[in-house]
């Protein structure tokens, strides 16, 4: 008797070993021919095999994200099967599901073009339309390897060679194609459905090292049901007109070149939105009660052998040798740098919790193909701050730092925030004991913060545990920023003390703090998050004024120059141009309100304001146009000052 506990709690039994099918049809024939796979005590299997033991099991479709993830799974085994029936000479090497989607890396002389992905994409639905039975097969590693190496398949054959001798090595078989893969898979090639589309070609690296050999990758997307996939593809349009390089080019914000690969060129427009940013979170900061600081930006190397950083990071800092052969590093990450700034003079248990930030210019070296516009670079800034605390105020201290984030993202649009708590890695530092301290105490700062998260696991940082803030932009993309981290390790490694109200001196804990994380990064999150139709506020250039006849020329010079006055950023445009044409050149590169006068509006001190996007104009007195733009490009911080 075998006894089948399902979700509900009731409880099936069964003469002999069931399959999930046949369970699956003892509940409905609609579930039966639903089931996709089984999660038997916790883990996934195929949906035909026997389940043999007593168990608590839950039957897979693919409308929930286990679902999902077997679709995109066996899409790239279809695309494979696709690709050797259409190119035989083709070698197949791996094809695992990435976010949204998958991808399989193949080993071919010819490139593939984008008329291929067509024909390769119109196969993959013909084999779909086969319904070709998927079904596991175990074999012997040695015979596994021959028989790839016969098919001139070397590059699966080093894969299964790879594998220990002696562990079990599992074959999915789907018509003709067979495919080393641990599974679980579909039943049939027809479950998977045409749902799918074949979105581009890249090139990889064998085993992603780039001493090996460059293959050729095809991308691919596949969703539950035809809906979701033009939505999904609805939302890649609207990110690609979103795009923030686009943008920063449009809008004149600033631009990248290959002389400085992953350093960012800031144009004044671009610079001043920078600044916008960094004079919010100053603020932001100052009220707060942190005391700026800045940090050489080269260190010798011995204080990053001493913090752990040349260990964990070693192969992405940039190292140089004096010709005293003193070797330095540009650094990393600003927080050894603040540790030299606490060890300066006795501190006291009174004196904590003591609050250090900086807008940290730091250098880390990333692969040029992880290079990505201004989100993903080598030079970047760093709100950063460290929090230098006794054990007892950890809790108090990360619930204020993460208010703190709350409130900062919430002032910049961002009101979709999640929650994601990464515990210890398989590489760090400090005893274990340290380790279930930290963590401990930060998820008391959880129950306390009363929001909801998710376990990262293994996910912290290699000096202590971590909080991470993931925060959803305007077309559903999830972004990770900032972070609180507790560290009870680097202040000893370090030597940090305070002298505690017994007298004796103690190591102080040092909480990590990031509001944004990257301002580059967070800064193209803004652009494409907005679109480039920034909030008043925030807008680098906030006006033109623009002249629809030179009659108002000085008229126009009088507006700009009061509005500068009341603290907007304004650009006059005098130019003899139609103001038609000055109107959607202005819109192009996002300014979100013109002032337009012509001679009606100098002889009556009007002036006609355009918005952003808008077709319709207000005409209101220079006066009161002015208070009311100035009022609206006030800050969040000014608002709530009163």
């Amino acid at each position: 008797m075998v006894n089948i506990r399902l979700p509900d709690g009731s409880v099936r039994q069964f003469e002999k070993p069931v399959t999930g099918v046949e369970l699956a049809e003892s509940i409905s024939k609609s579930l039966a021919k639903a089931a996709l796979a089984v999660r038997v005590d916790g883990r996934l299997k195929d949906v035909y095999l026997p389940i043999e033991t007593d168990a608590a099991v839950e039957i897979i479709t693919r409308n929930s994200p286990e679902g999902l993830d077997l679709l995109r799974h066996d899409a790239a085994h279809v695309l494979a099967e696709a690709v050797k029936e259409l190119y035989p000479e083709t070698q197949v090497t791996i094809g695992p599901t990435i976010e949204n989607g998958f991808y399989y890396d193949f080993a071919r002389e010819a490139r593939f073009t984008p008329e291929d992905l067509e024909v390769i994409e119109a196969r993959m639905k013909e084999i779909v339309k086969r319904n070709e039975d998927i079904r596991r097969e175990i074999w012997d590693r040695d015979e596994a390897v021959a028989f790839f190496k016969g098919l001139g398949e070397t590059y699966k054959a080093e894969l299964i060679a790879s594998i220990p001798e002696g562990e079990e090595v599992g074959l999915y078989r789907q018509g003709d194609f067979i495919d080393l893969c641990r599974g679980p898979h579909l039943p049939s090639t027809g479950k998977l459905g045409t749902s799918f589309k074949l979105m581009s070609i890249a090139g990889a690296y064998w085993r992603g090292d780039s001493r090996n050999e460059m293959l050729q990758r095809i991308y691919g997307t596949a969703w539950s049901d035809d809906k979701a996939l033009k939505a999904y593809l609805k939302r890649l349009e609207e990110a690609e007109k979103r795009d923030h390089r686009r943008l920063g080019r449009e809008m004149d914000l600033f631009h990248l070149q290959e002389e400085g690969p992953g350093a960012v060129f800031w144009h004044p427009k671009g610079w001043t939105l920078f600044q916008a940013m960094i004079g919010y979170m100053r603020e932001k900061q100052i009220r707060a009660g942190y005391h700026e600081v800045n940090t050489p930006e080269i260190l010798d190397r011995s204080l990053w052998l001493k913090s752990g950083h040349a260990e964990k990071f070693g192969d992405n800092m940039y190292l140089t040798q004096t010709p005293d052969e003193r070797v330095f590093a540009i650094k990393p990450m600003n927080c050894p740098g603040h540790i030299q700034v606490f060890k300066q003079g006795i501190k006291s248990y009174r004196d904590l919790p003591y609050y250090l930030a900086e807008f940290g210019k730091v250098h880390r070296y990333e692969p040029s193909g992880a290079l990505h516009g201004i989100m993903r670079v080598r030079a970047f800034t760093q709100d950063d701050a460290h929090i230098f605390c006794t054990e007892a105020q950890i809790t108090e201290e990360c619930v204020q730092a993460s208010k703190l984030i709350h409130e900062i993202y919430s002032d910049f649009g961002f009101e979709d925030v999640v929650v994601k708590f990464s515990d210890r890695p398989e590489q760090r530092v400090g005893s274990d004991e340290v380790w279930d301290h930290a963590e401990a105490a930060l998820k008391t700062a959880l129950d306390q913060m009363q929001v909801e998260w998710t376990l990262n696991p293994g996910e912290g940082a290699f000096y202590g545990p971590k909080l991470e803030f993931v925060l959803r932009d305007a077309i559903g993309r999830d972004w990770q920023c900032g972070t609180v981290q507790v560290d009870l390790n680097m202040p000893e490694r370090l030597g940090a003390t305070y002298v505690d109200a017994d007298g004796e001196r103690k190591h102080p804990v040092m909480i990590h703090r990031a509001l944004f994380g990257s301002l580059e990064r967070f800064c193209g999150i803004l652009i494409e998050h907005f679109a480039g139709h920034f909030p008043l506020w925030l807008a680098p250039l906030q006006i033109v004024v623009a002249t629809i006849t030179d009659e108002a020329d000085e008229y126009a010079r009088e507006v700009s120059a009061a509005a500068s006055r009341c603290g907007l950023r304004v650009e006059l445009d005098l130019r003899n141009e139609k103001i038609s044409y000055k109107v959607r050149e202005h819109s192009v590169t996002k300014v979100p309100a013109m002032l337009v006068v012509g001679k009606r509006e100098a002889e009556e001190r009007t002036v006609a304001i355009r918005r952003l996007g808008g077709k319709a104009q207000e005409v209101l007195g220079l006066d009161d146009a002015l208070a009311a733009l100035a009022e609206e490009a006030r800050s969040p911080l000014e608002r709530e000052a009163g």
